[in-house]
């Protein structure tokens, strides 16, 4: 991995972490919404200018792929360097879980 890319990515914001995370599977920018919505119990709300502002940054940096079009929505996937920063990013959540005395 770049060391640029990991510089500009580790530590992740909220925000972009959840994108990547959901990222996981083929999404467009409405169903990460949702799902991020979903997933922090209405916690984290995530804004079109954000959604779509960091979904092109990760094109551009290679995190995050096209895949195709669907009713003029664009879907996304995640890519092997986008996988390796989520990883990454997992790893020191759960450092940091680990050091305030979780499990």
């Amino acid at each position: 991995m770049d060391s640029k890319i990991k510089r500009v990515y580790v530590p992740m914001t909220e925000t972009g972490f959840y994108i990547l995370f959901c990222l996981q599977e083929e999404m467009h920018g409405y169903n990460i919404t949702q799902k991020v919505r979903q997933l922090t119990e209405g916690q984290v709300e995530i804004g079109p200018g954000t959604m779509y502002g960091t979904l092109g940054k990760m094109e551009k940096d290679g995190l995050i792929e096209f895949v195709r079009e669907e009713e003029k929505r664009k879907l996304y996937k995640i890519t092997s360097i986008g996988r390796e920063v989520l990883e990454l990013e997992i790893k020191r959540i759960k450092r940091l879980y680990k050091n305030i005395g979780g499990q």
